[in-house]
């Protein structure tokens, strides 16, 4: 058997209705010969979408089989115990050139209810941004399934809806029951449960390439919405360096960033999951594995110390799943 070693996987390319080219002239990844991409999924364990490990000995095998052989040694012993051969996070970046249809997501419970899978919790963290971009994040104020019905036909649901200005570095996270949606001229990193599962509310009467409108889910979201509003749109955060700075905390997963520029030495003997690393800015070297701006870097659970090396400056986000949070 191989030894595990810190992992990257072979992007998959997303066209999209309202994708653009941010992922090519940003991000520096070759989406050809799609017109555009709307999305990357960078780790991924989804059926059908799962990702194929790029670099190493390992090369060429998938991340399902990669949790089936290496189990405990690859995401903790508590993750495997709570979630077997499913990986339980799902990293993407997305770039909006339009705005994307107004949607919300089902918890735990009614996913598993309706389609046998995890919910979908999710957070932002904004790239880069237009100027006067802005996106949508739960309702403007607290409403009731009644009051949500009478403003969709009446083709109204916008007025119900809160719409917040976005800047470079703005994260946002969205438990499931959120109502939302990312606005034209956002380049973000996403990190969520392992769903694929999106109940559309509103596509701006939009229609595809085929001069079809997409299909709306009112009937399957009525009963997946949380109709209050949000104590909390943006997540605020420290920026320090050379430290840890949380940003995310939540039972799906926690998330922090970090700004690097002189040498990081991890030690997580206490932490019994893996982590991973999202390139946000800069470059350098995690284990001796390259990562910069666009990359993500999958440190298996067995490693427990190694070393963050930047190449002048290095900005992360570290994510992974605390089990002692409930």
């Amino acid at each position: 058997m191989s030894e595990l070693y810190p992992l990257k996987f072979k992007t998959i390319f997303k066209e999209k209705l309202w994708g653009g080219q941010k992922i090519k002239t940003i991000l520096g990844k070759d989406f050809s010969p799609l017109e555009n991409c709307g999305e990357t999924w960078e780790l991924s364990g989804v059926a059908g979408n799962v990702s194929i490990i790029s670099q190493g000995p390992l090369k060429g095998k998938s991340l399902s089989e990669l949790v089936k052989e290496f189990q405990n040694e690859l995401v903790g012993k508590s993750i495997y115990a709570r979630f077997g051969n499913n990986f339980p996070l799902l990293i993407k970046f997305i770039d909006a050139t339009q705005d994307l249809s107004v949607q919300v997501h089902p918890n735990n419970e009614l996913a598993k209810k309706r389609h046998n899978s995890s919910g979908k919790d999710e957070m932002w963290y904004i790239i880069q941004a237009d100027q006067g971009s802005s996106l949508i994040n739960g309702f403007e104020r607290d409403t009731n399934k009644v009051e949500f019905l009478d403003h969709t036909r009446a083709g109204k649901t916008l007025e119900l809806l809160h719409k917040e200005l976005v800047e470079k570095g703005d994260v946002f996270y969205l438990p499931a029951g959120r109502v939302h949606t990312i606005g034209k001229g956002l380049l973000l990193a996403e990190i969520q449960q392992t769903s694929d599962i999106t109940y559309r509310i509103f596509d701006f009467e939009r229609f595809d390439k085929d001069g079809n409108k997409r299909e709306l889910h009112i009937d399957l979201a009525v009963d997946a919405l949380d109709y209050s509003k949000p104590d909390k749109i943006k997540c605020q955060y420290v920026e320090k360096t050379n430290e840890t700075n949380s940003i995310v905390s939540s039972p799906s997963f926690t998330t922090n960033k970090l700004n690097l520029n002189q040498l990081t030495r991890i030690n997580r003997e206490r932490l019994d999951c893996f982590k991973i690393y999202i390139g946000i800015g800069g470059k350098g070297k995690i284990a001796n594995e390259s990562i910069q701006l666009g990359e993500v870097l999958l440190v298996p659970a067995s490693i427990k110390t190694y070393q963050i090396e930047p190449e002048g400056e290095l900005t992360l986000l570290e994510t992974y799943i605390d089990a002692s949070i409930a």
